[in-house]
């Protein structure tokens, strides 16, 4: 793969995302937000293949997955108005079916197709899926990283923005009360991920953020998170309790520990 393909595949992806434009000011508003979002992982990308010092063609392969991770939101959001996978359809396949209709990936290789279809179809799925191939694997980890620590930033402005302003499809439609569930807390502190169904309030979804750092896989990413200071960040936006603060302890220490530890997954 060449610069030259990334930067076709650029213009293709611009050129799609206008067709989506809205003169609705709420469509535009959740439309310029997957835009936002794309944008800011491709960046994450960079910067963890740099840390990595991959090749320039592995480079340019992870940025081209990243530009592609979220094209399936767009029709997405036309057809069902949500972002929501369990109620509408997985954004990951749609994506990849769509690259496959535009026959957008034609002018590389096979392999490098394959290796980013494979990639868009599986960088949302619960946990790290069981693929044999070490290489599809790699750049999963890569597009995982960058995808959540940008959709940290995505929810840190959500949370801050006045109500009116927000992107209304990033709401899940959980109640936003000062109680959070025990359970989720405790497999939070158990380093496991709560699942979407479990939750039954806001801040049991802010506790599932807060354990998305166990699915983290590069020390950069434990880097970044640690300098954009997400995990106080959210933990501002939840009930001030012992237990809230000992749940803020115990990430901030694991990340740490990660940083430390200077080993990747």
């Amino acid at each position: 793969m060449k610069q030259s393909d990334l930067k076709l595949l650029k213009d293709w992806f611009a050129e799609y995302c206008k067709s989506f434009h809205s003169t609705d000011k709420e469509d535009q508003r959740n439309i310029l937000l997957k835009e936002e979002h794309t944008r800011r992982v491709c960046e994450n990308t960079v910067l963890i293949s740099e840390g990595l010092r991959i090749d320039r063609n592995a480079s340019l392969l992870a940025e081209t997955i990243a530009l592609f991770h979220d094209v399936g939101r767009f029709r997405q959001y036309r057809v069902y108005r949500t972002f929501r996978d369990s109620i509408s359809v997985n954004h990951g396949l749609l994506g990849a079916e769509i690259l496959r209709e535009e026959m957008v990936l034609d002018g590389l290789p096979g392999e490098e197709q394959d290796l980013i279809l494979k990639a868009v179809s599986y960088h949302n799925t619960f946990s790290l899926p069981r693929i044999d191939d070490e290489r599809t694997v790699y750049f999963l980890k890569l597009i995982r990283d960058a995808d959540k620590l940008d959709i940290w930033r995505v929810f840190l402005e959500h949370y801050d923005s006045p109500e009116e302003e927000r992107a209304s499809a990033v709401d899940l439609g959980l109640p936003d009360i000062p109680e959070y569930s025990e359970n989720i807390l405790s497999l939070v502190l158990e380093k496991r991920i709560p699942s979407l169904s479990a939750l039954k309030t806001l801040n049991d979804f802010k506790l599932m953020q807060l354990s998305w750092i166990y699915d983290l896989n590069f020390v950069l990413s434990f880097r970044l998170v640690q300098e954009r200071g997400y995990i106080p960040r959210l933990v501002k936006t939840m009930p001030k309790t012992a237990e809230i603060g000992r749940v803020s302890l115990f990430l901030e220490e694991y990340t740490l520990q990660r940083v430390r530890s200077g080993h990747s997954t």
